[in-house]
């Protein structure tokens, strides 16, 4: 709980605060960098460091959070801090870790912020950070518990199978643990790290969902080279995946995480994507034609053609397989190469779709936004839509509205 007295001094700094903490977070991520290179080994990915995403990720969690303070010093921000702590537990943060960022972050606070950060200041948003960082902690810790996992030592080899080329740019990988022992339990809709080793020796990690059944014996993920674009940098992890590993090499996962997973409920469902967005869709899918499912199911899928669409086959297949489902495409060039498939962007004007839907959302983030608004304005509920986002969640502060 946050104290009133903190409270007040939070909400008369919030304005200069929250109009700094672009520049406090550069300066926080420079210096530590600077002094704990190590970090940046396995921990924070270069590309999004390069980006600003991350800078920018950190800056609207921290406002978002002590907004939600001041809303209700006795509440949490549920969603945002699940977010958070289902992505740490993927990349292995533990709790010494929080004290790092807390001396960084607050040097830097000070730095950006000169005189105006007078102990009173200081001490009231320490408050702030570490109610955060608790709640994260506490979090993280039953996450840990739950996957049965030493967050000390949370990596685990895995043997390649099979790799399978299923556009010009994406790739799956199909997987099983190389000691040979049982693969941890996964929900569908769930995500692993991939750490790798780069040439220059430094450990770089990535998250990418599980494509596959969450029940098999084996583990799938499926790759998107990332190209580089308006000068930022080619996504280093996919790049290393498509270039180098083929069947018989081995790859660093973590346990699976990801709050953003399939219900066990009779509710129709909505699944929504956009590109290598298909991914969770497609472990979703598995799992509710594993399972023998009766549920309602409306797949959506974008893309910029029927080559680019990975696992459309696949999707096209599952959805068969299940008693009441239907998939609609949209392609914005050869739709005609695709059976029954829309041309240009997606649409969901005339689809009637089922406002007590269970929705899940996961692409691009400008197409996420346009849809969830389009949603909203149809009258489904903002909490039956729920998204995924890989690296830094830039929308996150902002989507719960």
């Amino acid at each position: 709980m946050l104290s009133p007295e903190s409270a007040a001094v939070v909400r008369a700094t919030l304005p200069a605060v929250g109009g700094a903490l672009d520049e406090i977070a550069s300066r926080f991520y420079g210096t530590m960098f600077a002094e704990r290179p190590e970090l940046l080994d396995g921990l924070f990915n270069r590309g999004n460091q390069a980006s600003g995403e991350q800078r920018r990720a950190l800056a609207g969690s921290i406002a978002a959070f002590a907004q939600a303070l001041l809303a209700d010093p006795d509440a949490r921000p549920e969603a945002l801090l699940s977010r958070i702590a289902h992505k740490h537990a993927a990349l292995g943060v533990t709790e010494d870790q929080y004290t790092i960022v807390h001396k960084y972050l607050f040097g830097a606070i000070a730095d950006v912020l000169g005189d105006a950060v007078t102990p009173e200041v200081a001490g009231a948003w320490d408050e702030v950070y570490w109610l955060m960082a608790g709640a994260l902690i506490a979090r993280e810790a039953r996450l840990y518990q739950e996957a049965g996992i030493d967050p000390r030592h949370p990596w685990r080899q895995w043997t390649v199978v099979e790799r399978r080329q299923e556009t010009d740019d994406v790739v799956s990988f199909l997987l099983r643990p190389a000691d040979g022992d049982a693969v941890p339990p996964a929900k569908a809709g769930q995500y692993v790290s991939v750490r790798v080793l780069m040439s220059d020796g430094v450990r770089q990690l990535r998250q990418y969902s599980l494509s596959g059944a969450p029940g098999d014996r084996m583990r799938r993920i499926t790759v998107k080279r990332v190209a580089s674009a308006a000068g930022t940098p080619e996504g280093e992890v996919s790049n290393h995946l498509h270039r180098t590993v083929r069947a018989g090499d081995e790859l660093t996962l973590s346990s699976p995480f990801g709050d953003v997973v399939l219900d066990d409920s009779d509710a129709p469902l909505l699944l929504v994507s956009a590109g290598i967005g298909c991914t969770p869709m497609v472990g979703m899918l598995h799992h509710l034609a594993a399972t023998g499912s009766d549920r309602e199911v409306r797949v959506l899928h974008a893309d910029r053609s029927p080559a680019d669409h990975a696992l459309r086959a696949e999707t096209r297949r599952l959805v068969d397989e299940l008693t009441d489902a239907q998939a609609d495409f949209w392609y914005e060039q050869d739709a005609d190469g695709e059976a029954g498939a829309r041309s240009g962007l997606m649409d969901l004007d005339g689809l009637g779709l089922p406002a007590d839907a269970d929705v899940y959302l996961c692409g691009p983030l400008p197409f996420m936004r346009a849809v969830r608004g389009r949603l909203l304005r149809a009258g489904v509920p903002a909490r039956r839509i729920r998204y995924e986002v890989f690296g830094p969640d830039l929308w996150l502060a902002r989507a719960e509205d």
